[in-house]
This record gives structure tokens, sequence and C-alpha cells, in this order.
């Protein structure tokens, strides 16, 4: 019903038009003003073209308001007819599942997106599809950039009809007494005619208008809700989650244990002999080494000796070393606090210095002062004894 609902503007508009062309006179024979006649009639037309337009991107939100509204009941259906089971193997490859273009375009999109994010493991990652078809694909649409101002549009036809209506009233109206000015009480009443009827009507255009308009917009946002909710029930591809990867991480992990385990079992029993076969290997490879190499052994032993008599040395040498380097390391630090304090001791005798000068300066100039009061006291005295 609230689809419908803008189907009264042109019932309003016909009376409208109706309504104005009988208070100027068309239908009772009376005397026409055709200057009001024709701004009323231009205000209409420009209000028609208006609504025209609208009802054309209505009869298109209609269209996307009922294929949404039919597809979710097929979804509804094909779900129950499948025993609960997820209808996305259908709709994988299916690029006719809407009839508008706009819904199939975007459709076809969150199709791409969903391959485009499969794992190893085949399952889709997140994505819903309300990312591709939602109330910003219905305001296109419907085109709410325009939509949305014409309410303002045609209270502003109306006040600017009151105005021009004024203007011509007040425009043809004259005289410098009672007589003159009775005779054009005429002029101004047709002008105010225009002023109340194009304010009338343009202010009754707006409120159904916008009430029309945010009724169609309101049941396309419901619709669109309610179509979601079906299409995540019965048609959403799963995605995979974080306990499905860690139970197959599980299995992958208990397959190479079981396989470990097996190999363990199999050398087993030739374990005990491969040891002793190898220690065998071992003792023959030692006896024979050092019938070749007997000298050559002791001269290594006591070069490895030498060496290590060295190291103890040099050990010690190094130890020595870093004993110094700490108690000069120690010295450099007293001396840093030496200089530190010496450093803080000229600081505080700058700071003396500082003082003593500023109280110089002001004993200078009290005695300057005096001296001049002084001299003045001289001068004054000379000056009356010479007198």
């Amino acid at each position: 019903m609230k689809s419908k609902l803008y189907y009264a503007l042109y019932f309003l508009y016909a009376i409208v038009v109706v309504f104005v062309l009988y208070l100027n006179g068309v239908f009772t024979g009376e005397e026409i003003s055709f200057v009001n006649l024709s701004i009323n009639i231009g205000f209409l037309i420009i209000i028609g073209i208006l609504f025209f337009i609208s009802s054309i991107s209505f009869g298109r939100l209609n269209g996307v308001t009922y294929e949404l509204e039919d597809v979710a009941i097929r979804l509804q259906k094909e779900y129950k007819e499948a025993n609960g089971k997820n209808l996305w193997g259908n709709y994988r490859n299916n690029d006719k599942l809407f009839e508008d273009e706009a819904l199939q375009d975007a459709f076809n999109k969150y199709r791409l997106r969903v391959k485009g994010t499969k794992t190893k493991r085949g399952a889709s990652s997140s994505c819903d599809l309300e990312e591709y078809i939602n109330e910003d694909l219905l305001d296109k649409v419907g085109m709410s950039f325009f939509n949305s101002a014409i309410s303002g549009t045609l209270t502003g036809l109306g006040i600017l009809g009151t105005f021009l209506g004024l203007s011509m009233g007040l425009g043809a109206f004259s005289g410098d007494d009672i007589f003159t000015i009775s005779d054009n009480v005429g002029s101004l009443l047709s002008g105010m005619k225009v002023a109340f009827h194009t304010s009338v009507y343009g202010i009754l255009f707006s409120l159904v208008f916008n009430i029309a308009y945010r009724s169609l917009m309101s049941d396309a946002y419901e619709t669109l809700n309610e179509f979601l909710c079906v299409f995540r029930q019965t048609a959403q591809p799963y995605a995979a989650k974080d306990d499905e990867s860690s139970a197959t991480m599980l299995v992958y992990q208990a397959g190479m244990a079981n396989s470990l385990k097996q190999m363990l079992e199999m050398m087993k029993g030739n374990a005990a002999e491969q040891t002793a076969g190898v220690e065998r290997i071992v003792d023959k490879f030692t006896e024979q080494m050092q019938k070749a190499l007997d000298a050559d052994f002791k001269k290594l032993g006591n070069a490895l000796k030498t060496a290590g008599e060295a190291q103890t040395a040099s050990a010690a040498n190094a130890a020595d070393m870093i004993e110094a380097v700490t108690a000069l390391v120690e010295v450099n630090r007293n001396v840093q606090d030496a200089l530190a304090k010496v450093m803080e001791r000229q600081e505080q005798f700058g700071k003396q210095i500082e003082e003593q000068k500023k109280m110089l300066a002001d004993t200078c100039s009290d005695m300057s002062d005096e001296i001049s009061s002084q001299l003045y006291t001289f001068g004054q005295m000379r000056n009356l004894y010479d007198e």
C-alpha cells in the first residue's frame, strides 16, 4: 500500500489544476485575468515536470522493492524444499537471480568477491551481501539526491509565487486620494490572489510529496532488510571458522605422530645391533689412528698444553688490565666530581660577584644623588651669601 501512495500526487495535481482554472473564471464565464492565469499555469507546469521525473524514479524503486520481495519468497520456498540445505551451490554461478539490472550487477560483484576469497580448504572467507545490495543502492535507484530536494523546491515555489503576486499587486496600486485608491484596489487584490493561490498549493504539494516519498523509501528499506535476513538464512556461503582450522591442524598432527611412531617401532629391533657395530668400528678406527699417529698425537698434546699455559697467562694479564682500567675509571669519576664541585663554587662565586656589583652600583647611585643634593644646597647657600 505504501508503494502506491505517490499516485495520490497525480490525483491532487489534477484537483489543483481544475481549482486554479475555476478561480480564474475559466469555467464560470467571469472576466479572466490572463496574467494571473499565466503565472499559475507556469507554476503548475514546473511542478508537473518535477512530479514526472520523480514518478520515473518511484517506478524503478517500486520494481526493485517488488523483486526483492519475490526473490525472498522464492528463496524461502526452495530452502524448505531442500530440507534446510544451504542454497549457495544453486546460485554460485547463477547470473539471472534478479531481473533488475542494478540488483543483478550488485549480485554479480558479490559472487566474484566470494570466488576471489577462497581459502585452501575451499571455504570462502566472511563476506556479506549487504556490502553490495544495501540502502545506498536503493537511494541510487530511487534518485534520493533529486527527490530529497523536491519538498523544499515546492515550498520555495509557493513562496516565490507569494512575492511575485504581491509585487504585481503593489506595482499596479497607485493613487493620492480615496477615489483613485479605490479604483486600484482590484489590481491589488488580483495580485494577492496569485500570491495566496501559489502559496497554498505549493505548500500542499510539498506536504503530500514528503509523506509519499518517505513512505516509499521506508517500505523499500524494510523489504531490503527482510530480503537480507532470508538470504543469510538460506543461501549465505559458509566461511571457514577458526575451530575448523584448528581441528584440521590437530588431525594433521595426529597423522604425523602416528607415522613417527611406526618408524620408531621399525627401527627398534635393529637399534642394539647397529649400536654395537658402530662401537666396534670406532674402536678399530681409534686403534689404527693410535698406531699411525702416536708421535704426532704426543706433539699435539704438548702443543695444546703450551697453548693452555699461554692462555692462562693471557687471562691473568687481562684480569690485571681490567683492574687497572677499573681504577682509572674510578679516578676519572673522582676528577669529574671534583670538577663539578669547582664549577658549582665558581657559579656561586659568580652570583656573589653579581650581587656585589649590583650593591656597588646602587651605592654609587646613592652617593651620586647625595653629592648632587649637597652641591645644589651649596649653590643655594652661595647665592644667598652673595645677595
